[in-house]
């Protein structure tokens, strides 16, 4: 019985991964119909590597970071220094000029997102040692001043010939088509998968759940503890990577405060503790915003203007809509599980179920 389970888990998986794949092939195809769809996709599969690795050190750790729009800083910026075409660079720093040792020095997109992860996490190691003695409140709070420190130093005009200050860095190379954009997110996310499934995720997960217990098991608590901010610097460090060739460009702007709490939100939209529901709330979060454009329009219906409809009611509708999903899925979408095929049937066979027992029940309030 297992076995037929096991293999009809891989059968569908793989239906869902052809058919993912083919959807994919239509958005390409017509990329120039579409780009407006593939753009938010892209957008969406590039938050849930990000989302992931903060779930990563806050739900499989419990570790409370808000560092994340820092270290995508750090990965966006240099694989912008390191991708921008030589030819385009005197367009790019046309203020102050780029310091010599830059000016020729270029190298592939992929090699420069690999170099970007790296220097997140060597940042990340240097700060975790006088970081990671705090704990909960403490260190968000510490790691959210990292953040802006990151972006000010970033902006500062003593590094023009490097970030371009306040200018920010264009011309960035694009991704080459959407199964590019879509491996290298999976890519990050499988990678994570496999950590978190290893012998160090279990390590990850006895601290989160008690770290008494866990030193008591002979775990070095501060060693995993860096271990894990890390490993999750480096992949949010390769996050903002793709960000900067998804956007093509880029400023210290772009990675506000704001930038944390969405990332943030998608984690506890979709569950601490989840991967799936990381990935499910990135895209849920991403087109949710783009979808309700429309109530940013002035609508008029009979010669009267609707006065809701006006700039920012999208957020207020996102907002409430937010809160009705918190209100019924309290631990999140996910909560702290994964998705699984038998999960998906059993709540599709319980949906019947369910409307029975609310028309019984609204059939015994009319009585």
């Amino acid at each position: 019985m297992k076995k037929k389970a096991v293999s009809k888990n891989k059968l569908y998986t793989l239906i869902a991964l052809l058919f993912l794949i083919g959807i994919l092939g239509i958005l390409q195809a017509n990329s120039g119909k579409y780009s407006y769809q593939i753009s938010i996709l892209e957008r969406s599969a590039i938050y849930a590597v990000v989302a992931v690795s903060m779930n990563l050190l806050t739900g499989f750790t419990g570790l409370f970071s808000l560092g994340q729009a820092g270290f995508m800083a750090i990965g966006a910026y240099t694989v912008a220094i390191l991708t921008i075409p030589v030819d385009d660079r005197a367009s790019v720093y046309y203020v102050q000029g780029i310091a010599p040792g830059l000016a020729s020095l270029q190298c592939p997109f992929w090699v420069a997102l690999i170099i970007a992860g790296l220097i997140s996490a060597a940042i990340a190691a240097l700060i975790g040692i006088p970081v990671l003695r705090l704990k909960s409140d403490y260190l968000a709070i510490a790691t959210l001043g990292f953040s802006e420190i990151i972006r000010a130093v970033i902006a500062a005009p003593q590094l023009d010939k490097i970030t371009n200050g306040s200018y920010g860095l264009k011309n960035i190379p694009g991704f080459p088509n959407i199964f590019v954009a879509f491996g290298l997110c999976a890519l990050c996310i499988l990678l994570m998968v496999l950590l978190i499934n290893s012998s160090y995720g279990r390590a990850f997960k006895a601290l989160r759940e008690d770290e008494v217990a866990a030193q008591a098991m002979g775990l070095n608590l501060f060693r995993y503890k860096e271990l894990a901010f890390v490993i999750s610097s480096f992949f949010t460090g390769v996050g903002g990577g793709l960000l900067a060739i998804f956007m093509r460009s880029i400023d210290s702007k772009t990675f506000s405060i704001n930038l944390t709490y969405d990332i943030l939100l998608i984690v506890v939209l979709g569950g601490i503790g989840s991967i799936t529901g990381s990935v499910i709330g990135a895209f849920l979060v991403t087109a949710g915003r783009e979808w309700l454009r429309f109530f940013d329009n002035p609508l008029i219906i009979g010669g009267v203007d609707i006065p809701l409809f006006r700039s920012g009611f999208r957020m207020v509708i996102f907002s409430i809509l937010l809160m009705a999903v918190v209100l019924f899925y309290r631990r999140g979408i996910m909560g702290s599980n994964e998705f699984s095929w038998e999960g998906l049937g059993r709540l599709i066979r319980s949906i019947p179920d369910r409307l029975k027992k609310r028309g019984k029940q609204k059939g015994e309030n009319v009585s």
